[in-house]
């Protein structure tokens, strides 16, 4: 199919171009980018992606085993996509667990072979640098391989600014109390004008770019995303994506991307329509082929629904998360495909097996736990609990 494309026989010009640069490994430029998005063909862009996406990774696709845990929906914020958080005014509708709620969730999980606890939530007084370094401490005391994935830029720029402490200060004593990485949550999009619309009051875009940049030459990774489908166009995706692919060629410290799609259900932007699963599909795969220094695009299955997340994975993706075992509200909250997301092993498995992908169990570092290409639930005594016991993610 690439040859095709690359072919005279394609009437656009432009589009051949830009294959040929994908083919020979040289890098698309921004108006590239905004191109494909404004004329490519949706198959063009797929086999594009899946070219890269196939000569990096082959058939394998990534899913690992964590948990969630959201310790307030209640927030000092507003933003007008938002349909979790609720303003402290409202408080009584939404839930603030202490320290001892925490713990007991992830203790809730001792007999659980799960590999990483996933920690975001709203952005409250309460919740400082002496609370989450001391919370990352007792998990980390209690169950020492437990990786922590912890708190976006958005929390972070609060609590530090409220003790008055640098970011290389503050980051680094939450890396010293056990913090492991990053989410990539809060980016939104970075076009600031865009940003005030949708997240004013938040932190920076230059300051979200500038807290991974510090937790990066700490020597520690992270992942980042984009909130596609509202106001913005395909000019700001690019210049989001853009800024992604400079920061990543000067640290390196990105895993993966994440699109979000902006769902509209309970918010203050109900009025703007959802995106099509067309252009949901060439969203991942002009990520695929912009972030040419990013090793992985996720799609988020829960946000997207499981057809749409085994579609993408012949569009550039290579990671669909884990079942989530019902443990986060962010995004179904916001009207997502699936309302109490939750899948075994063996169904998150089969899921992938079914469109010709080889699932391969990782850890958050992309580290492979177990290779689930050959393994034949039904026959093996030792995968028996593996039908009903969640992968998370």
């Amino acid at each position: 199919m690439i040859e095709k494309l690359l072919s005279e026989k394609n009437t656009d010009p432009t589009l051949r171009k830009i294959g040929k640069k994908v083919v020979e490994g040289e890098r698309i430029s921004e108006s590239d980018g905004v191109y494909l998005f404004e004329n490519a063909p949706l198959s063009s862009v797929g086999i594009l992606a899946n070219y890269i996406r196939e000569k990096r990774h082959g058939d394998l696709t990534y899913f690992n085993r964590n948990f969630h845990i959201e310790p307030t929906n209640v927030c000092i914020y507003s933003c007008s996509f938002c349909s979790y958080s609720r303003l402290i005014k409202k408080r009584s509708e939404g839930w603030e667990y202490s320290m001892e709620d925490i713990m007991d969730i992830v203790k809730s999980y001792d007999d659980k072979p799960v590999t990483e606890v996933h920690i975001v939530g709203g952005v409250l007084p309460q919740y400082d640098v002496k609370f989450y370094t001391d919370l990352f401490s007792k998990i980390k005391a209690h169950r020492p391989d437990l990786h922590i994935k912890a708190l976006t830029p958005v929390e972070f720029h609060y609590i530090f600014k409220k003790d008055k402490i640098s970011y290389t200060e503050g980051m680094k004593l939450m890396k010293d109390s056990g913090l492991d990485s990053m989410p990539g949550g809060g980016a939104e999009i970075f076009d600031e004008e865009l940003r005030d619309q949708i997240a004013g009051g938040k932190c920076s875009s230059d300051q979200w770019l500038e807290i991974h940049r510090v937790w990066h030459q700490l020597g520690q990774r992270s992942n980042a995303t984009m909130l596609y489908g509202h106001i913005e166009n395909y000019h700001h995706r690019i210049d989001h994506l853009q800024r992604l692919r400079e920061l990543q060629d000067e640290t390196g410290g990105f895993q993966t991307f994440i699109p979000l799609k902006f769902r509209n259900k309970d918010n203050q932007m109900s009025h703007v329509p959802e995106i099509s699963v067309i252009e949901d599909l060439k969203n991942y795969a002009i990520s695929r082929i912009y972030l040419d220094n990013f090793d992985h695009i996720k799609a988020y299955w829960p946000m997207i629904g499981r057809t749409i997340a085994q579609l993408s994975l012949s569009f550039g993706v290579d990671d669909i998360d884990g079942t989530i075992d019902d443990t986060t509200k962010i995004y179904s909250m916001a009207g997502s495909e699936e309302q109490s997301p939750a899948l075994s092993t063996y169904e998150l498995v089969t899921l992938i097996r079914k469109v010709n992908r080889k699932p391969i169990e990782r850890d958050t570092l992309y580290n492979v736990v177990r290779d689930f290409t050959d393994v034949k639930f039904e026959q093996d005594k030792q995968f028996r609990g593996y039908f009903d016991l969640p992968v998370v993610g």
